[in-house]
């Protein structure tokens, strides 16, 4: 873990967010932001793919997790139409569940989504208030894209926005106001090029992601780091 925050920080890299995906990891991330303060932080929940698995008081011992120094975000939480694991009707049911801690605690939402854009905007439709969040790792296209932003979240992208053949991913990424965009990893997985297939991602590779749109973009690394930095800052409301 030191050499893996080493190699981030030696990259530039002012902050990590470490993501909980059940009970368990949410627990480890809080003790992970509380061990490396100010340079970690913790997104706490049961993602859809875990939420069939969690015991029935699962989500009540995440949400008393928000209280944690170092938690800055709820989530992963969203919908998941690809993996088989959990039943569309109780994925649903966790999202607004999560939703709802974000509007009790004034968190912003981590939201997983694939291939299930549509169900996902569907859902949020139907809040009286939608809180702030990033789709995280969008794979959608531009028509997806302008919902989302609409609903007012944040895009963010990861390796996959570097693919070789991932032209309409990153054309998506081109439209994307400069006041939404967000880049992470999403490690251990989909390390960017020219890293691709290299496991484990992590953290310090988000340097390809950014030199992939300030390209895409037209504008220099520097530029689009400083924008993205202070994005996930208001997002997560960091000093």
């Amino acid at each position: 873990m030191d050499a893996v925050i080493d190699r981030a920080k030696a990259s530039g890299l002012e902050g990590i967010l470490v993501i909980g995906v059940d009970l368990q990891t949410s627990r480890l991330a809080c003790d992970l932001a509380a061990k490396y303060p100010g340079y970690l932080y913790a997104a706490i929940g049961i993602q859809p793919n875990s939420a069939g698995e969690a015991g029935e008081h699962d989500f009540e011992q995440v949400a008393e997790l928000a209280a944690y120094p170092g938690v800055r975000a709820i989530g992963e939480t969203g919908i998941d139409c690809y993996w088989d694991d959990t039943p569309i009707e109780v994925q649903k049911q966790f999202f607004d569940d999560h939703i709802g801690l974000c509007r009790n605690t004034g968190l912003p939402m981590v939201i997983h989504m694939r291939e299930s854009g549509n169900e996902i905007v569907e859902q949020l439709g139907l809040q009286s208030v939608i809180p702030p969040g990033v789709m995280h790792s969008f794979t959608g296209d531009e028509a997806l894209a302008k919902q989302c932003l609409e609903l007012g979240l944040f895009i963010s992208f990861a390796g996959m926005v570097t693919f070789k053949k991932n032209d309409a991913l990153r054309e998506v990424a081109k439209m994307i106001p400069e006041d939404r965009l967000l880049i992470e990893t999403d490690s251990p997985y989909l390390s960017p090029e020219p890293l691709r297939g290299r496991r484990p991602n992590e953290p310090e590779r988000v340097r390809h992601i950014l030199d992939c749109l300030a390209e895409t973009r037209g504008v220099s690394s520097d530029y689009l780091a400083e924008v993205t930095t202070q994005n996930a800052k208001r997002l997560l409301q960091l000093p």
